[in-house]
């Protein structure tokens, strides 16, 4: 095996990738008042979103610790990608990072890259199977990197959720100016702009936001047939379904992958939220 790919527990991926040694998942924590599990293979999304409704105050995650990266990293092979969600919401990147620098401490020399998706969910996704298909082509480490960072920079990533109270709640709305009350079923439509969350539009009802998201997925694409349409759900996919019909009436993609969330992504997606990459 010439090369691996590390990923935080927010990257979801493919079932016929779960149990490729090409891949790891580094498992972050998650936290819902005195029930702790990791967001391993043994998640539990009915269970996990059962205890969110009925526990009164925010969940919680932890980040994987930069021994956990280094360890991840330290297999005979000779070229050692890592894909973490945006440094922006969470120290997964940093930790990866600081992995890699103990990992050279006690290890030695290696080729390892750790790149800040600047999303989440699909877009780490994204990122980690464009990497495979470089490594499959034969690229050298260098010009994998190089094309890895612009390729992540190309990555459109938005999201609609019936609730937004965890991630106002755990400060990863910031940047956001000003939200409407849910109460009034005003849906806002979400995105990322270099790894930060920002309102795209907002709309009346659920059904009218979920279209703004097609509308915007298909219409700020480049060169569509040449990539992959990722949509992630936590527990919702009819409307997944739904969302790619939408897109796919406008623009054909090479791929078009559905996921349902694991942990992290089901904490901040919260349950019914919908999550597309481009």
């Amino acid at each position: 095996m010439r090369y691996k790919i590390v990923v935080d527990s927010c990257c979801e991926l493919p079932a016929e990738l779960l149990q490729d040694r090409r891949f790891e998942r580094v498992p972050l924590g998650l936290e819902v008042g005195e029930y702790s599990i990791l967001d391993d293979e043994n998640f539990d999304q009915a269970e996990f979103l059962r205890k969110v409704a009925e526990y009164p105050k925010c969940p919680k995650s932890s980040c994987p610790s930069p021994e956990r990266f280094m360890e991840s990293y330290h297999e005979e092979v000779e070229r050692v990608y890592a894909v973490t969600l945006s440094s922006h919401l969470s120290g997964s990147y940093n930790s990866a990072e600081l992995g890699k620098s103990l990992y050279h401490e006690k290890y030695g020399e290696k080729q390892i890259h750790v790149v800040d998706s600047e999303s989440a969910s699909g877009g780490e996704a994204q990122i980690a199977l464009k990497i495979m298909e470089l490594e499959e082509r034969g690229l050298s480490f260098e010009k994998i990197v190089e094309k890895i960072e612009a390729f992540r920079d190309s990555i459109h990533t938005y999201f609609v959720l019936d609730n937004l109270e965890t991630l106002r709640k755990n400060g990863r709305l910031s940047g956001v100016k000003a939200l409407v009350a849910s109460t009034l079923n005003i849906k806002p439509v979400m995105g990322a702009d270099k790894g930060e969350i920002i309102q795209k539009s907002q709309t009346i009802g659920i059904k009218k936001a979920l279209s703004k998201m097609a509308e915007f997925a298909a219409s700020e694409v480049k060169n569509a047939a040449e990539r992959r349409l990722i949509i992630t759900h936590c527990n919702a996919l009819e409307r997944a379904e739904q969302v790619k019909r939408m897109i796919l009436e406008k623009v054909a993609f090479m791929d078009c992958i559905i996921m349902d969330t694991r942990g992290i992504s089901s904490m901040y997606a919260n349950d019914g939220g919908v999550i597309v990459t481009t």
